[in-house]
This record gives structure tokens, C-alpha cells and sequence, in this order.
């Protein structure tokens, strides 16, 4: 019963791991002793984020853009090279797009569909050799996506293609689960409610108020909490979920 919630000397690929959500995943990991890659679209910037984050453990800057198929190809090829195994791979990596019905636009449908459900499909089946080689009966491989709680719930935004995309990532995450399961990889989600982050900027200096007097837990969340849950379930206490999606949102989207 020692140790349930250690993940030292893990491996763990995070994209979108340079800022906002992915960056608290990544932080959480690599303090907690994971060899941890991170993945953005900005080389610059993840650079720097990695550079900090090795001052606290080991961290490896991967940029690409994983909105394209070159770039999810160009990422795991990277993977492939350095380890034999992965342990981890979070899938991070999102865009939104908010727009009236009346004029959404087909390129950013397009583009927030194709980073937030079909990269993280892809990600998985390139990354499919080294997860299969790190995932026993006792301590599975962990996938785990991050979806949203405007996957589970009507947003009150006109963000039609992000809504959609996180719901059906919540889906494929379930479908993974039944057919990965017996190769020992663990496929969860989770559903973030509000964080400070660069796409939830804009909203929460609009209506940051708001959300927190409406929330049950009264706040916004806090790195703690992101990094928290994704160390559960990159750990031995979580070996036996899969085909799960958490909520971490302070309630404002399960208790509705």
C-alpha cells in the first residue's frame, strides 16, 4: 500500500505542454521525479518553459504542430528515438474558436477539430509501440486526454466546434479504453472547468466574477489541482480505471 501516488522514474509526453493547463501537468510531473517531453506549437516558448522546468527535474522541449499530420508524426518519431518505452502521454494540445452560428467559419471548424479529437487519435496510434512496451498487468501505460466540461454540459458560448470536439474526445477516450485495455495501456480523460490559461483569458476577464460566485467551490482552479489529478492517474492508485473522464471543476458542471 506504500507508495500508490508515486510516479518517479516515469516517462511522460505532455502536448501543449508549455503554457496554461499542459504547462501545470508538466510542472506537477516533473517535480514529482517523470522525465517529462513537452510539445507546442512555438519552439521559442517551449524551449523556455523547458529550460525552467529542468531547474526542478528533467524536461525536454519537443515543438512541432500537432494540427498537422507531419507534426504528430514528427513528435512521436522524436519519442521513438530517445526512449524504448512511454509511460505517459497526455494529450493537451487544444484551440478553441468562438463565432455566431451565422458566420462560423469552415477553417475554424476545421482547425479546432483537427487539433482536438484528430491529433490526439493519431498521437496514440504513432505512439501505439512504445505504450504497448511500457504497460504491464500491474502498472498499465496511461493515456490520458484532456476534454472539458463543455464536452459534458451546453456552454453558454458560441463555441460549436470546440463543444463537440471535447464531447467526442470524452467518447473516443471510452472506445480506446475497450480496445487497449487488454494491451495493458489505460486511456482516461480529464474535463477541466475554469483555469487561468491563455484560452480562458479572455472569458475570465469578461466574466471572471461571475464564474466564481456561480461555481460551488467559490474559485477558479489552481495548478495544484490540474497537476494533482494527472499525477493519479499516471500512478499505481489508478491502474484499475480506464474509460474514465473526471471532472475538475469545482462542481460548477456536475452538481447542475
Amino acid at each position: 500500500m506504500k507508495n500508490l501516488f508515486s510516479v518517479e522514474g516515469k516517462v511522460a509526453l505532455v502536448t501543449g505542454g508549455s503554457r496554461g493547463i499542459g504547462e501545470m501537468i508538466a510542472t506537477g510531473y516533473v517535480h514529482n521525479g517523470v522525465k517529462t517531453y513537452i510539445s507546442s506549437r512555438k519552439k521559442e516558448v517551449c524551449d523556455e518553459v523547458a529550460a525552467q522546468l529542468s531547474e526542478h527535474g528533467e524536461c525536454i522541449s519537443l515543438p512541432a504542430d500537432l494540427g498537422t499530420m507531419d507534426g504528430v508524426k514528427q513528435v512521436a518519431a522524436a519519442i521513438a528515438e530517445r526512449e524504448e518505452k512511454l509511460d505517459i502521454l497526455v494529450n493537451n494540445a487544444g484551440a478553441n474558436w468562438a463565432e455566431p452560428i451565422d458566420g462560423f467559419p469552415e477553417a475554424g471548424w476545421d482547425k479546432v477539430q483537427a487539433l482536438n479529437l484528430k491529433s490526439p487519435f493519431f498521437l496514440i496510434q504513432q505512439l501505439l509501440p512504445q505504450l504497448r512496451a511500457s504497460g504491464t498487468a500491474e502498472d498499465p501505460a496511461r493515456v490520458i486526454n484532456i476534454a472539458s466540461i463543455d464536452g459534458m454540459h451546453v456552454p453558454g458560448l458560441e463555441t460549436y466546434a470546440y463543444s463537440s470536439s471535447k464531447a467526442g474526445l470524452i467518447h473516443l477516450t471510452r472506445v480506446l479504453a475497450k480496445r487497449l485495455a487488454g494491451e495493458h495501456i489505460c486511456v482516461n480523460a480529464i474535463c477541466p472547468g475554469p483555469f487561468q490559461s491563455k484560452m480562458m483569458a479572455e472569458t475570465l476577464r469578461n466574466f471572471g466574477d461571475a464564474i466564481r460566485a456561480s461555481n460551488p467551490r467559490g474559485r477558479i482552479g489552481e495548478p495544484e489541482d490540474m497537476a494533482g489529478t494527472a499525477i493519479f492517474l499516471a500512478s499505481r492508485a489508478s491502474a484499475y480505471i480506464t474509460g474514465a473522464h473526471i471532472p475538475v471543476d469545482g462542481g460548477s458542471a456536475t452538481t447542475v
